[in-house]
């Protein structure tokens, strides 16, 4: 089979079309998957992505950033090929690239899941020859709970806090996760606030139209009375600011799948983790791999030797590719 794509140091590459997905060096034509910094470098010429990752793309690359947004499943062709981006799940506008050159389709899916959290479109399964998957958490440890079971049990952690008179300090990645969190945790009758960062991003994305409840921004000149039983939504740059050696009594929970198996221990400051991803888990990146119908899976970043041989030995032709990195 001919390689529509080629994985080279620069990013995955479309030599026909002369454009990459999320390259990690500067290139003229960038396809974007999702606006994590991992995905979405600086410095590229010109830049195509989800209309509603333009937000966050211009916020986090510059606004006068030569940007071009299409829809979900709008179709566009470059020299005769053509491309379409679906929903990943990932993050809000976050995409699976769909590559089609004379009756050849390859799906990169970057960063995805498969559950839904509420707050961005469900992973749509794309029928492909070619599936490049991830595997940040490929191996058969990984299995999340529900959400709303996740949510509980944070639900449980803050009212117990506030019921001691202690800060909640919610930790999550400002974009992605914390949308989650924003969003299903709004339901509280006492103080709730976030750190700059987690506001800039709430605030920049509730004027681009998204459903998200304000949040207070957390100011230096914060009442440490009003605090007490509060919760703070941090980013975990933000939770280790100075602003926090301010808080007389505080609690600090971490949401991240890498917590699912004690790997909190990784992080002295966290007083409690709770087992939320935005990836896919084991049975998630399974179903993924076997609804695309790929005939050949390209498998990058995580557990990329282990997942890759669990696919041959089910009876895949897969290989192990590493120039990809992902967050929890």
């Amino acid at each position: 089979m001919a390689m529509l794509l080629e994985l080279t140091n620069k990013g995955i590459y479309c030599p026909q079309a002369d454009v990459y997905i999320d390259p990690h060096r500067r290139v003229e034509n960038a396809i974007i998957t999702h606006a994590h910094s991992d995905h979405a470098r600086p410095g590229n010429s010109h830049y195509l992505a989800h209309k509603d990752s333009e937000a966050m793309l211009r916020m986090r690359l510059g606004e006068q950033i030569s940007l071009r947004t299409v829809a979900y499943g709008e179709t566009f062709t470059i020299n005769g090929v053509k491309f379409s981006l679906h929903p990943a799940g990932h993050i809000i506008g976050s995409a699976q690239i769909r590559v089609e050159f004379k009756d050849e389709v390859w799906v990169a899916a970057g960063d995805y899941k498969l559950h839904d959290d509420g707050f961005c479109p469900v992973f749509e399964h794309v029928k492909c020859n070619v599936f490049i998957t991830e595997s940040t958490f490929g191996l058969p440890i990984y299995k999340w709970q529900p959400q709303q079971q996740t949510m509980q049990d944070i639900t449980a952690w803050i009212n117990t806090n506030n019921q001691q008179q202690t800060t909640s300090v919610l930790m999550g990645y400002s974009l992605g996760k914390m949308q989650r969190l924003i969003k299903q945790l709004n339901h509280f009758d006492f103080g709730i606030y976030g750190t700059s960062d987690v506001v800039a991003v709430n605030e920049r994305l509730r004027e681009a139209g998204c459903d998200l409840p304000y949040v207070k921004p957390l100011k230096s000149n914060f009442v440490k009375e009003n605090l007490k039983g509060a919760l703070i939504f941090a980013s975990p740059s933000g939770a280790r600011s100075a602003l926090f050696k301010k808080l007389e009594n505080y609690s600090v929970g971490y949401c991240s799948g890498w917590m699912l198996h004690g790997k909190s221990k990784y992080f002295s400051d966290v007083d409690r983790g709770f087992a939320l991803s935005d990836h896919a888990d084991w049975d998630e990146l399974n179903t993924a791999v076997k609804e695309s119908g790929a005939e050949k899976i390209y498998v990058t970043h995580g557990s990329t030797t282990a997942f890759s041989k669990w696919l041959c030995d089910k009876g895949y032709d897969a290989k192990e590719i590493e120039f990809m990195k992902g967050v929890g």
